[in-house]
């Protein structure tokens, strides 16, 4: 009876106040979930969990090591997956960042490529943003995947560091020592012989998940995968 009653609230509160798509802010999703069934038909998956090599594995070639790579959703400006980012990174939409990895964990399940992931690692926020922030939205994404591939995850792992130089008047390989200089790995057990899946929200220069990946592969027998909800265009 309680279950009823509070349910039937929660329904009255949600034509009052309705939690509208995280995509286009303009129609109501289904009930626990937080894009609607329009964006979802309308966001079109890069597919590149399905080819060894793809436009997101080819930003790393000559760069480091992995196994497999991918991104769910291209990056345009202005579009759905901006939008959707943004939410997560600045709105504190935590959920949408679950939903987003639930949702490609289902993906990534079907994928001959990433089938011996054994453990998720979200890369690290730095320590004053996510104390401002509330949170890590590349934990929301781990969560979500983790909970789909039904594998574990942990943010004890990798861990940034602070550091404050300028990064304005580097050039490219000093600013890319400067970012592995920000990261370490805090505990080398849970990835010992291990293939982790490296997950972030955008794959940009791929500098940032170049640093993290390095630092996890110098652990013994360690292999590396990538995944990221978004590719922007090279």
């Amino acid at each position: 009876m309680r279950k009823t009653i509070t349910r039937a609230c929660q329904d009255i509160v949600g034509l009052i106040y309705p939690n509208l798509c995280m995509a286009c802010e303009q129609k109501v999703p289904p009930r626990k979930q937080v894009v609607c069934v329009s964006c979802r038909v309308k966001l079109l998956p890069t597919n590149y969990h399905l080819n060894k090599e793809n436009p997101f594995t080819e930003r790393f070639w000559g760069r480091i090591p992995i196994e497999a790579g991918a991104a769910m959703f291209p990056f345009v400006q202005g579009g759905k997956t901006q939008h959707m980012i943004h939410q997560l990174k600045y709105n504190k939409k935590f959920s949408i960042g679950v939903e987003l990895g639930n949702w490609y964990g289902h993906q990534l399940k079907k994928s001959p490529f990433f089938q011996k992931i054994d453990i998720i690692i979200p890369v690290p926020l730095h320590p004053e943003k996510e104390y401002k922030r509330g949170y890590n939205q590349a934990d929301a994404i781990a969560i979500g995947l983790a909970e789909t591939m039904q594998l574990p995850w942990s943010k004890k792992v990798l861990k940034r560091g602070v550091f404050s130089d300028s990064q304005t008047t580097k050039s490219r390989m000093a600013r890319f020592e400067n970012v592995m200089k920000a990261f370490y790995v805090n505990l080398a057990n849970p990835i010992r012989h291990k293939h982790v899946l490296l997950v972030d929200d955008v794959l940009t220069t791929g500098a940032t998940l170049e640093a993290c990946a390095t630092k996890l592969l110098a652990v013994d027998n360690t292999k590396v995968s990538l995944a990221t909800i978004a590719i922007t265009q090279s």
